[in-house]
């Protein structure tokens, strides 16, 4: 994974609450055995038409949400069932962070595990982001190592975020390369021939 240390990128805003798996990555897509190449099919119902053109009344294909890197979304993200290629599409359509005011359980930490930043923040700084999103070229920064999110309009706030896991991300570690963060105190233990 790539580490995530601060970003800063374009907001785009999702206003809707409760959103599933299954509209993040729809069930027919999920028959892929990579990781990539999901991205194309991130929210397939809601972005395209039933002729295959793209959907202009989605929030992804407005004009101003264009190589938008920042998702911002209402309570309960990711319900649904728990499969990880939700996570997988959002990452290979481009996004580096998901900001909420809540998330399904299991998504939050597959987005965790797969180099995604959920961000969890109270419902005002929430209805601030989605209003900004909506111009054109509204971004703001992310510090993971402060824990803030920042704008060039004033506006700052900060977040929490598990030890564990902001050490990971920070790293652009997986749990294969935390285990392996341990390596000389398994070849120590190993060499004792116990």
């Amino acid at each position: 994974m790539k580490p995530f240390t601060c970003h800063t990128g374009k907001v785009a805003g999702l206003n809707r609450s409760n959103v599933d798996t299954d509209q993040i990555i729809p069930k027919q897509f999920l028959k892929r055995i990579e990781r990539s190449g999901f991205g194309k099919f991130l929210f397939f119902d809601w972005r395209y038409n039933q002729d295959g053109t793209l959907n202009p009344e989605f929030e992804l294909n407005y004009p101003e949400n264009a190589d938008t890197t920042i998702l911002v979304a209402n309570e309960n993200f990711g319900c649904g069932s728990s499969r990880e290629h939700a996570p997988w599409a959002l990452l290979d359509y481009g996004f580096k962070a998901v900001i909420a005011p809540s998330f399904a359980d299991i998504f939050h930490q597959n987005c965790l595990k797969n180099g995604i930043l959920p961000i969890v923040l109270p419902a005002e700084d929430i209805k601030y982001l989605l209003e900004q999103s909506k111009q054109a070229e509204y971004s703001c920064t992310i510090d993971l190592q402060e824990q803030t999110i920042k704008d060039d309009q004033g506006f700052a706030c900060g977040f929490d975020i598990h030890n564990h896991w902001k050490n990971m991300l920070i790293n652009g570690w997986d749990e294969i390369d935390y285990t392996l963060s341990f390596e000389p105190f398994i070849k120590a233990y190993e060499e004792k021939g116990i």
